[in-house]
């Protein structure tokens, strides 16, 4: 049975609430004239009944009359004018605050078309920050709240979520059609307006508004060809050119040091590493690769039986701070003589197997 209230109120900050409904036991609560509803700053409340809107009322003290409430009354009149002083209806606490540095990120990375460059396909990673609000609390409840006693953040955010890395996901597939690595990341700032402006529709659709959104860090993926093919990001066709000669030849134009060759030979070379070559410019048509030192290993590709760790780089067609690289981290044996190494020419066809 309804019970009748003479005061309507949820004192409570709301902090990771967005809205709380009055009672909250499911029942419908029964209302007169005369009423106190205390509304605290920050809050608004809206009256339902029958899933319709009846009245909102903001921040303060108020008093159900007929008065002050004309759409409620109004609404109701046929409640009152037949001598009855009480009326049923559910009343909704929204939180009218700003919900600040909410976190998003990319479950696992975007594959972004972007001709010309490498392989013509970008992994890339986002993570950062976004704010957002109520702006229609009526539109809230009847989209997404229904009756729910109780509808904190956290049963929102996945929505909102997947809201953005949809926006995200189709912004960096036509930007990045149009520009190359570098040029996409120097375009953060720029991109974070545009995706909160893409995004601002569909919050809109369920109450919301979207305050701000932050892409604080764009990068490239740091998984692994194979990884990358669990999850289904990788067809087979880029899979084995990531495995074999193209992801080898790629690491030989890594100009910044011996990763991209490590990474590349053998059991695949790592998205990341094949995207840093990007940033470097190791991937753009046309760039020279490094000049073979003086002593190096003859033409025609011919190994001699041991080579000093710049004739192994000529003959590999990297740099000699690669071939280091790999001795460090022992993926290439090589004998230690004094402050100098030898490599064998069995060692590096090893290593090429590896």
């Amino acid at each position: 049975m309804a019970r009748i209230f003479d005061v309507i109120e949820y004192p409570n900050e709301m902090t990771d609430e967005l809205v709380h409904r009055f009672p909250d036991d499911g029942s419908q609560g029964d209302y007169r004239l005369g009423t106190n509803v205390i509304v605290r700053t920050g809050q608004s409340a809206v009256f339902f009944r029958d899933g319709l809107a009846l009245d909102m009322f903001g921040p303060g003290r108020h008093i159900i009359a007929t008065a002050n409430i004309p759409l409620l009354t109004q609404k109701l009149q046929d409640i009152f004018t037949s001598g009855k002083g009480v009326f049923p209806a559910e009343v909704y606490f929204v939180s009218m605050k700003e919900f600040p540095q909410r976190k998003w990120g990319t479950p696992q990375p975007i594959l972004v078309s972007n001709p010309g460059m490498g392989l013509g396909v970008m992994l890339l990673q986002g993570f950062g920050t976004y704010s957002f609000e109520v702006k229609d609390p009526q539109q809230l409840v009847t989209q997404i709240v229904g009756k729910t006693a109780s509808y904190r953040i956290d049963q929102i955010e996945d929505r909102l979520r997947s809201i953005i890395l949809s926006q995200l996901q189709d912004t960096l597939n036509e930007w990045g059609a149009k520009m190359n690595l570098p040029q996409l990341l120097a375009k953060t700032e720029e991109m974070s307006g545009f995706i909160r402006s893409q995004c601002e529709d569909n919050f809109q659709a369920v109450g919301l508004t979207l305050k701000s959104f932050i892409l604080a860090n764009l990068r490239p993926s740091d998984k692994s060809a194979q990884e990358l093919r669990d999850m289904g990001m990788l067809d087979m066709a880029t899979y084995t050119q990531l495995q074999a000669a193209d992801a080898m030849r790629d690491a030989a134009n890594n100009q910044g040091g011996g990763a991209g060759l490590t990474a590349g030979i053998g059991a695949g070379m790592g998205i990341g590493n094949l995207m840093g070559q990007a940033l470097q410019g190791g991937m753009q048509s046309g760039q020279q690769q490094q000049r073979p030192p003086s002593g190096g290993a003859p033409s025609g590709g011919t190994m001699s039986d041991v080579m000093t760790p710049s004739e192994a780089a000529a003959a590999l067609k990297v740099t000699e701070e690669d071939v280091m690289a790999a001795i460090n981290d022992g993926s290439l044996k090589a004998k230690k003589l004094g402050n100098a190494y030898r490599i064998s020419r069995e060692s590096l066809e090893e290593f090429l197997k590896s």
